[in-house]
């Protein structure tokens, strides 16, 4: 059955968020809501010699957004915060819906690359990260020994 629905969102979700669903499927994400999947959408592309890295982060500033590389885990993350009793001589604010908090991913990299070698830029929402291929070096093959008896 087809439901009504307004920019991809079905009218009647609100009315079909029993209990028990938030106690079986896990709770949503309070911060991004129902459509939590979407944020920090990520395209990978293989080049010759790196691999390049699109995230998106819309509504975030260059100083909101952070990487960090540990044990060949890169982690991307962004807060945003918003002061809720803020004011201004335009007045009070009675509704807001743009959300505050932080959303992280990581991606394994391998333990071969270096922090260095990784570069990043921010620029209208997105952040491209360039990472470089690197040879991992081979793991020595196990040797058995020959037990006599």
């Amino acid at each position: 059955m087809m439901m009504p629905s307004v920019f991809g969102e079905s009218l009647f979700d609100d009315l079909m968020d029993f209990p028990f669903e938030k106690e079986f499927f896990g709770r949503r994400n309070p911060l991004y809501g129902k459509h939590a999947e979407h944020i920090m959408k990520t395209d990978i592309k293989e080049m010759d010699n790196a691999f390049e890295m699109d995230i998106d982060l819309p509504g975030f500033k260059k100083e909101d957004v952070s990487a960090k590389l540990e044990n060949g885990y890169l982690t991307i993350s962004a807060a945003k915060g918003v002061d809720k009793d803020e004011k201004n001589d335009k007045g009070v604010y009675i509704r807001r819906e743009r959300y505050a908090g932080q959303c992280a991913r990581t991606f394994y990299v391998g333990e071969d690359v270096k922090q260095e070698d990784i570069k990043a830029k921010f620029e209208d929402g997105i952040l491209k990260v360039t990472i470089p291929k690197v040879e991992h070096k081979a793991v020595e093959a196990k040797k058995y020994i020959a037990i006599e008896g």
